[in-house]
C-alpha cells in the first residue's frame, strides 16, 4: 500500500487563512463527507477552532450508508456538537442549518442581551477538506438571497459577506482546511472519493480499493455494473477484466488499466456501485 502525500505548502497557507478568519466569525461549520467522516476531519480541528461554537455537515449524504450516517450524528451529538445529514445537490436537510447556528451560538447571543447590544446576524464559515462541496454548500445557503453585506474592518481585499438569511451571515471565502495523515488506509479513503487529486495517486491501486469495499459489502454490484464475478476471477484479473468489459485497449490489445480506473473511480464516486460509508463505525472511539 503506497503512501500517498498532501502538498505542506497548502497545508500552512490553509492554516494561517483559517486562523485569521476565526477572529471575524462566530461560528464554524464544519463540513466532512458522509462517506468518510472520519477520515474527512483535519486532526487538528479542535486545536484550530478552539472554544468558537461549531456545528457539522455531513456532505453528499445521499452516497453514504444512511444507518452508518445517523450512527456519526448521534456520536457527534454525544460529544455536544451537532451534526447536520446535508445533501448539497438537492439541498437536503438545509433547512435546519440556521435553527442548529443559533443554538450553537445561544451562549454568544446571550452576552450580547447581557451587554445591551443589539443582536446582528450570527457570521460563519465554513472548513472542510477539498472536494467536499464547499462552493455547493455555500452556494445552496447562499441561493437566491446572495446579497453581498457591507465590507467589514478587518476583512481582506476579496473577501465579503453573503446574507444567508435574516440570522445568517457567510463569509464567502473560507480557508480549505488540508488533513494531515500518518494512515495509509486513510490516504486511500480520501483518494478514492476524490479528496486527493488522481494526478499524485496510483489510480490503478486506488481503483482496486475501491472494488474492494464494494466487494466486501454487496458484490452482486461488481456482477451488474462490471459483470464480474469477484469470487471466481482472482483480485489481480479484476482492473483487467472491467477495463476490457469497457473497450479500453492500448496498442496490442492490452487492456488500458488507467481508463479501466477512472470509469471504476467515476463510477464509485457517483454512487453508481451503491451507497458506502468507507469508515466504520467501530472507529467511533475516537476522541473528536
Amino acid at each position: 500500500m503506497s503512501s500517498i502525500q498532501w502538498y505542506p505548502g497548502h497545508m500552512t497557507k490553509a492554516r494561517r487563512q483559517v486562523t485569521a478568519d476565526l477572529a471575524k466569525v462566530d461560528v464554524v461549520m464544519e463540513l466532512l463527507d458522509a462517506r468518510i467522516p472520519l477520515s474527512s476531519r483535519n486532526p487538528d480541528i479542535d486545536k484550530l477552532i478552539g472554544t468558537k461554537a461549531r456545528i457539522v455537515l455531513l456532505n453528499k449524504a445521499d452516497l453514504a450508508n444512511s444507518s452508518a450516517t445517523k450512527e456519526f450524528v448521534d456520536y457527534f451529538a454525544q460529544h455536544n456538537i451537532k451534526a447536520i445529514a446535508v445533501e448539497a445537490s438537492t439541498g437536503k436537510g438545509f433547512k435546519l442549518i440556521v435553527p442548529a447556528v443559533e443554538s450553537a451560538c445561544k451562549a454568544l447571543l446571550e452576552r450580547w442581551k447581557q451587554k445591551g447590544m443589539r443582536p446582528r446576524p450570527f457570521r460563519a464559515m465554513v472548513v472542510g477538506i477539498p472536494n467536499v462541496g464547499k462552493s455547493s454548500v455555500i452556494n445552496r445557503l447562499a441561493g437566491a438571497r446572495k446579497t453581498v453585506t457591507a465590507n467589514r474592518p478587518g476583512v481582506t481585499r476579496g473577501q465579503q459577506w453573503v446574507k444567508v438569511s435574516d440570522k445568517l451571515e457567510l463569509l464567502d471565502t473560507p480557508g480549505i482546511l488540508w488533513p494531515k495523515f500518518d494512515d495509509p488506509l486513510v490516504g486511500l479513503k480520501l483518494a478514492s472519493t476524490g479528496a486527493v487529486s488522481d494526478l499524485v495517486t496510483n489510480i490503478e491501486e486506488i481503483a482496486f480499493f475501491a472494488l474492494q469495499e464494494v466487494d466486501k459489502r454487496n458484490a452482486a454490484i461488481l456482477q451488474e455494473r462490471y459483470h464480474l464475478d469477484s469470487h471466481t476471477v482472482p483480485t489481480e484479473e479484476w482492473l483487467d477484466k472491467i477495463s476490457r468489459r469497457f473497450g479500453f485497449l492500448v496498442s496490442g490489445g492490452k487492456a488500458d488499466l488507467v481508463k479501466g480506473s477512472k470509469q471504476i473511480l467515476q463510477d464509485f464516486r457517483a454512487g453508481k456501485l451503491g451507497k458506502f460509508t468507507l469508515d466504520s463505525s467501530l472507529s467511533l472511539n475516537n476522541e473528536v
